[in-house]
């Protein structure tokens, strides 16, 4: 049996909760095949568990589980600069890099559309992420 991968979800913090539910929801999803560094992300009370917390000791933190991660699986469709960090992040450490967003609410940035490095997944509803998810999983697995 092979080991677990481990998976770095990016998904908005402070810049805005609005889906916070579905980042949960992908959350769990992807704990079922791969054990997911941020599980925080999903959770509705996100700035409770980081009230203590420094920035840097954040930054630190998230860096270092980019570096540790097999690869990131990123929601976008609320923009936020925390985010774009990451997977300039991760493209830097060579890490395998997935961006999903909803087309039909947004446009993707196109510093991140631009760039080939990127595997971007549009979709238009929630009933689409978790086919999308598990062909990003099964790709990744192998």
């Amino acid at each position: 049996m092979s080991e677990r991968k481990k998976v770095y979800f990016a998904g908005s913090i402070r810049g805005g909760r609005a889906d916070a539910d579905l980042y949960r929801e992908m959350i769990e999803y992807i704990k079922e095949t791969a054990d997911v560094l941020t599980e925080h992300v999903g959770k509705k009370d996100v700035f409770e568990l980081e009230k203590d917390v420094t920035d840097f000791d954040i930054y630190e933190q998230d860096t270092a589980w980019i570096r540790a991660c097999d690869f990131l699986i990123a929601e976008c469709t609320c923009p936020s600069l925390g985010v774009g960090y990451e997977l300039a992040y991760a493209e830097h450490q060579k890490k395998s890099c997935h961006i999903l967003y909803r087309a039909n609410e947004v446009s993707l940035s196109a510093m991140l559309a631009g760039d080939s490095y990127f595997k971007i997944h549009p979709y238009e509803d929630r009933g689409e992420v978790f086919p999308i998810l598990e062909k990003i999983l099964a790709e990744e697995q192998s």
